[in-house]
């Protein structure tokens, strides 16, 4: 009878090389919707109503240090935590080229601006750029400052790329005011919801003021002529999504689905903006 031993000399082991290796998506791109909503709307709708190659530059610019961030998270935690994994020179790859494209699309839009007035946005938001970066390192990305500061930060590339096309800086602001008028309400919804998935306390009511106060504000700007009075319609519906996201109806609604409806949403913000300027409604 053979031992143990000599049948496992006879018969070759297949090693495991699944260990070996290392899927590139999830350490390449990030997988939060509300992040690739927040980063993708100040550039389409900077884009629809104020086309430039300048502002064009600054998008690649915005898009590129947004899926930096992402694989620099990544190689961050690990080096806290004292491990080097397979993952880590991968995502430290990722993050220099994305940071690497950034840095030559922002010299180009340095290179071919007519003024540098389109940096001020930028220049102001940077502050809370600089806390959302603050908290990413010390792995806490997920708390609710960094997320209102991050959403609010993105939104001022709207501003930028309008005033790269020679917008009136008054006109500009209130495509920045716009879009965070739309963030902020927005993050507090998901996280109630998310809370609520997780059958854990979240504040409706709340969430549902913020959403008001939001109305509110965008009815000043639209009065004033800074913003289209669609803008105001498109946050009413988003009112409406969060008492309807409240309600017994929406219980079901995973969070993956909470989050791909998020994406829609903020594409009906951004197309009824766009609408509000080129038709002045």
């Amino acid at each position: 009878m053979q031992s143990v031993s000599q049948f496992q000399e006879q018969v070759p082991i297949k090693s495991d090389t699944r260990q070996n290796r290392v899927r590139l998506r999830p350490v390449a791109l990030p997988v939060e919707h509300g992040g690739w909503g927040f980063s993708l709307e100040p550039v389409a709708l900077g884009l629809l109503v104020a086309p430039s190659l300048l502002g064009l530059f600054l998008s690649v610019t915005t898009l590129a240090a947004f899926l930096a961030r992402h694989p620099l998270k990544i190689a961050m935690s690990d080096r806290q935590r004292g491990r080097r994994l397979l993952r880590t020179p991968i995502a430290e790859r990722f993050a220099l080229l994305y940071m690497t494209i950034s840095l030559v699309s922002f010299l180009a839009a340095i290179k071919t601006a007519p003024s540098y007035e389109f940096l001020l946005p930028l220049l102001l938001a940077s502050p809370l750029a600089l806390i959302q970066l603050l908290f990413d390192r010390m792995s806490r990305s997920r708390a609710l400052l960094p997320e209102l500061a991050g959403a609010t930060a993105m939104a001022s590339i709207a501003m930028s790329i309008a005033l790269a096309d020679g917008w009136q800086s008054s006109l500009a602001f209130g495509l920045w005011a716009i879009l965070a008028a739309r963030a902020v309400p927005s993050v507090l919804y998901v996280r109630a919801r998310l809370k609520r998935l997780h059958r854990q306390e979240a504040s409706t009511s709340k969430t549902i003021v913020i959403h008001v106060l939001a109305i509110a504000a965008a009815s000043v700007l639209a009065w004033a002529k800074l913003v289209p009075v669609l803008s105001v319609v498109a946050l009413s519906i988003l009112l409406a999504r969060t008492v309807y996201g409240f309600s017994r109806y929406d219980r079901q609604a995973t969070a993956r689905l909470i989050g791909f409806r998020e994406l829609g949403f903020g594409a009906m913000m951004v197309a009824a903006v766009a609408l509000g300027h080129y038709f002045n409604l």
